[in-house]
């Protein structure tokens, strides 16, 4: 049996920049409404047309989009530059900024369902956060890990790691499920080893990871039921099949 309530809710409008935090999103078939529905393409050789990320460019994280404390954003977001400077995603500007302040050239797109494993929502645990921080022995940042719902909940640490498809979540209005194309626990990549901020890389986070929980942290969850869900709402019983 699980009971809980949503500690926080994470939404990152642009792929690889800094996200925000909100009290209510919608999540339905595009994961968590305006969740990475922009992201910069790459221009350079080799790279052409590709999407750049956080893994060829930390530089990324010194940037931030968002688009204010909305459930189911409508229009763009705004980015925030490294020395504070706001710009709309329409500015004619702000590919010109990017590409000076990261090395371009970049493009901007925008496209929903951009999430590296299809329109989906990232589950995370406070107790896997607290029993990841013991093992390391050191705090460790939530940011670090892009989670889109985070809960608190009366289960053992990492016992999300378990869960196979077919496990249910229901959380406020909305129903969450491992099910279909990569959903399940979370194979992660290099990217929570880097700050917050990109600025230092904590390269025994993923060690430890990839030694004592084989590179988990997290499950995948695709909506089943749409609705909003807000900060503080409950979380029920996952443990009912689809």
């Amino acid at each position: 049996m699980l009971a809980g309530t949503v500690r926080g809710l994470h939404r990152w409008p642009v792929k690889s920049l800094r996200g925000e935090d909100v009290s209510a999103a919608r999540l339905d078939d595009r994961g968590m409404a305006g969740d990475r529905a922009h992201a910069l393409v790459d221009g350079r050789r080799g790279r052409d047309g590709k999407v750049r990320t956080v893994r060829q460019d930390s530089g990324m994280l010194s940037w931030s989009a968002a688009y204010g404390d909305v459930p189911d954003p409508v229009g763009p977001p705004e980015l925030r530059g490294p020395d504070g400077t706001r710009w709309t995603w329409g500015d004619p500007g702000l590919a010109e900024a990017l590409t000076t302040s990261l090395g371009g050239p970049l493009a901007l797109r925008a496209a929903p369902g951009q999430q590296d494993r299809g329109p989906t929502v990232l589950v995370t645990f406070q107790a896997s956060l607290d029993g990841l921080g013991e093992e390391l022995g050191a705090e460790v940042d939530l940011r670090r890990f892009r989670t889109n719902l985070h809960l608190e909940a009366d289960l053992p640490a990492f016992a999300e790691q378990r869960w196979e498809p077919g496990v249910r979540l229901a959380v406020g209005e909305v129903e969450l499920a491992v099910t279909g194309e990569h959903s399940g626990p979370c194979v992660r990549c290099a990217v929570p080893s880097w700050d917050a901020a990109g600025r230092e890389r904590w390269r025994g986070l993923q060690q430890h990871l990839i030694g004592a929980h084989d590179n988990l942290f997290g499950v995948i969850m695709r909506v089943t039921r749409a609705g909003d869900v807000r900060v503080g709402d409950e979380a029920g019983e996952p443990s009912a099949r689809v």
